[in-house]
């Protein structure tokens, strides 16, 4: 998910302890994928309770978590997505045909018996249900943490909230949210993160990163309304792109033209369908202006309950 800036982006390594005290909102879709990915059994199989319920979320997420809090005295906010705008319908339902995919691919490799192939396509595979975010909700609520429901994009929501300063920077592994306008994003908030890259089938470290969307901005030479025509001339969740255009070559085009309107036809040969309200979605996103940022003391025997009911040790 989420639109390919990265060869334009210029980060900074930072330690998480730069992050103590403060209010950090995390895109909970995206940190729950995560875990779903990763937190597997060697051969790809998800870590489940006797019940047959999937808990590879809920220990993912209730270990860094608490390890954040408790190591480093950060302050998570979880945001959800909520109903997905309807631009949003097709992407989200080509993934779900690479997720199958990978899924059938999954169970052929367990038969050949290559586990490291298995893992790889069970990484790909991750869906996260309604019941597995419910179970989710009512694990942060017990451990005291404020729960937001966007109405349509968390990371918009989180933006909209960074932007008002109630939190600090919005974690994300993605880049939406500087099209959202978040003043600061924060990629890779762990404590000893790795990510595996399931093409070339290895595991890489990761450091957390900041990213400043005023710094993007100077170092590109660019407002956030041609950063925004940038990522649609590249595809966003609403569009596909232009076939051919990669980060760079948008970039060069949005410095050349300023807009993709003035942008020469035979540059591109192709018309973008929706621009203004694709642009328009990330300037002026569906958000919830009223929400509760209250940190609460965990529930600790109820958290206890929850955590022995799926068999946590």
């Amino acid at each position: 998910m989420g639109v390919k800036l990265s060869p334009l982006v210029k980060s900074r390594k930072i330690y998480l302890s730069t992050l103590s005290n403060k209010v950090i909102a995390f895109d909970a879709n995206n940190l729950l994928y995560q875990f779903l990915a990763l937190v597997r059994m060697p051969d790809g199989t998800l870590f489940k309770d006797n019940r047959g319920r999937i808990t590879s979320h809920l220990l993912g997420a209730s270990l860094r978590l608490t390890r954040l809090m408790a190591d480093y005295q950060i302050k998570p906010i979880l945001v959800f997505d909520g109903t997905p705008n309807i631009l949003k319908m097709e992407a989200l339902q080509e993934r779900k045909v690479q997720r199958t995919k990978a899924l059938k691919e999954w169970e052929e490799e367990i038969k050949r018996g290559d586990l490291r192939k298995a893992f790889s396509k069970a990484v790909v595979s991750a869906t996260l249900s309604r019941e597995l975010v419910k179970d989710s909700v009512d694990m942060f609520k017990l451990m005291g943490l404020p729960v937001i429901f966007a109405p349509e994009d968390a990371e918009a929501q989180a933006s909209y909230m960074c932007e008002r300063n109630d939190v600090w920077a919005v974690a994300t592994q993605d880049y939406d949210a500087l099209l959202y306008g978040s003043p600061k994003i924060i990629r890779y908030v762990t404590i000893h993160g790795t990510d595996f890259l399931p093409s070339k089938k290895i595991i890489k470290p990761l450091i957390p990163e900041l990213i400043s969307l005023d710094t993007l901005l100077k170092d590109l030479g660019l407002t956030r309304e041609q950063l925004i025509d940038l990522a649609i001339l590249v595809g966003t969740d609403f569009n596909r792109g232009i076939p051919g255009i990669g980060p760079k070559k948008a970039y060069n085009l949005i410095k050349t033209y300023g807009r993709i309107e003035g942008i020469p036809f035979n540059k591109i040969n192709s018309k973008i369908e929706n621009l203004n309200l694709i642009r328009e979605i990330f300037l002026s996103p569906k958000i919830a202006k009223e929400y509760s940022i209250s940190f609460r003391k965990p529930q600790i025997d109820k958290l206890i309950e929850f955590y022995r009911d799926r068999d946590f040790s």
